[in-house]
């Protein structure tokens, strides 16, 4: 039986369609095979000279070193200032008078500011509809004393009977002040782990007294330990009921700081919202004025912290641009030294059939491979002082892997960015003449 026209036609095709596809296949292999034998090439070169090769990486590895470094510095404080100082507790934000300030000049106007007050607080906890918990707190450094015992500038705070619960603060024994306690200015306090380990040592501190000023109170409960914070000890506190507090150690001068818990995180805005609009209202305050009062969480106090690491930051990139430059500029120094003392060489390779091309690729990958090189060498020495720097001294350090990539990269196209010149000025040589060279 016959082939007809379109059975032929569709027989072409296929087979031109694969002869295309082992063509391709055919390119791809060749141009695996001329990078990898280029790769290598690169790497004997540099094992060839090895010393040569380390004193030209200095610029690099410094750069990258400290690169790392400080990005591992930053991230690790990012995390410790994010647990320690800005947690104030699981959706929680503060109303208080001042809030962040940064100038003399808004220190001057929050001054001004009038003192918030628990019946602001009360207000706030009746007709707050969008929160989950509303809490209140104040307080004041005191001296503690139990028996022969003394305890200096202890946090003795004032506080609502759901304070614990919105700061999160553990229960280790006994039991935090209550509804009861507070209505009843009971003399009840609940204390931290500090205060427990230095007032009362060896004894078991519940059902004890302790003094404040002129006061006795009886301990009902230590905290769950929480740890330091830069050096200073989070567990140096006392918390009683707050309208005992208010009765016995409340100044004219003092004012009640505002706990508010939302719902979850995507309500935060919408709470922050009608807490906002509430103080307004029961202040009184025209619809174009500022508000005479501040509104702060865990995202305003990071922001700042941002701010502050944002010049560490910016000088670490002035110091490693300077490093980098100077690493590039000696990594192109070096590569023309070294394509006068393979003229031959490339001469050579020539007359055996390498093109232009593959001599360019073959400098720009040697030149690539040794900043990438340097590079890795940088981050295995920020790594080390990293690890030292964490077990010798309390810095919070930790190296993102965002850190690692970034200097590999970074390091990589200083050394292709300054090989571009010595690859160009090998590519460019003419065979006959480089075969003549001496060597």
């Amino acid at each position: 039986m016959g082939v007809t026209p379109l059975e032929g036609f569709n027989r072409v095709q296929t087979a031109a369609g694969a002869v295309g596809g082992t063509v391709r296949l055919g390119r791809v292999r060749r141009s695996l095979v001329t990078f990898f034998e280029t790769l290598r090439l690169s790497l004997d070169s540099l094992r060839a000279h090895k010393l040569r090769s380390f004193l030209t990486l200095l610029g690099v590895i410094l750069a990258v070193a400290t690169l790392v470094t400080v990005m591992s510095f930053v991230s690790g404080m990012n995390t410790y200032v994010a647990d320690k100082i800005a947690n104030l507790g699981a959706n929680v934000f503060i109303v208080d008078r001042f809030g962040i300030i940064t100038s003399n000049d808004a220190w001057v106007k929050a001054q001004k500011r009038p003192l918030l007050t628990m019946d602001e607080f009360d207000r706030m906890h009746e007709n707050m509809k969008t929160a989950n918990a509303v809490a209140a707190l104040d307080d004041r450094n005191i001296d503690l004393k139990a028996g022969n015992e003394r305890l200096e500038r202890t946090d003795v705070m004032g506080a609502t009977a759901n304070f614990a619960d919105v700061r999160n603060i553990g229960v280790d024994q006994g039991r935090m002040i209550t509804e009861s306690d507070d209505e009843h200015r009971s003399e009840v306090v609940f204390i931290g782990s500090d205060v427990a380990a230095k007032l009362f040592p060896n004894v078991d501190p519940i059902g004890k007294t302790l003094r404040a000023e002129t006061h006795e109170y009886t301990v009902i409960g230590i905290a769950t330990a929480i740890g330091s914070a830069f050096g200073q000890s989070q567990d140096n506190f006392m918390i009683m009921p707050i309208h005992t507090y208010q009765k016995e150690f409340h100044r004219q001068s003092d004012w009640v700081t505002i706990f508010i818990q939302a719902p979850n995180a995507e309500m935060m805005e919408s709470t922050k919202d009608e807490a906002r609009m509430l103080m307004r209202a029961y202040r009184h305050l025209p619809y174009d004025a500022p508000d005479n009062f501040a509104i702060l969480g865990s995202d305003s106090i990071m922001a700042l912290w941002h701010d502050l690491t944002g010049s560490l930051a910016a000088a670490a990139v002035g110091i490693v641009s300077v490093f980098l430059v100077v690493g590039g500029i000696v990594i192109m120094n070096i590569m023309l030294a070294s394509v006068t003392e393979r003229t031959r060489e490339i001469g050579v390779r020539r007359s055996l059939g390498a093109r232009k091309i593959h001599i360019l690729l073959q400098f720009m990958t040697e030149s690539g491979v040794l900043a990438a090189v340097g590079g890795f060498l940088g981050i295995v020495g920020a790594y080390a002082f990293v690890a030292l720097a964490r077990a010798t001294t309390s810095i919070p350090m930790q190296t993102p892997m965002s850190a690692v990539v970034i200097s590999l990269i970074l390091s990589t196209a200083v050394g292709l960015f300054f090989g571009i010149y010595p690859a160009m000025q090998a590519a460019k040589l003419d065979p006959i003449e480089a075969l003549r060279a001496d060597g």
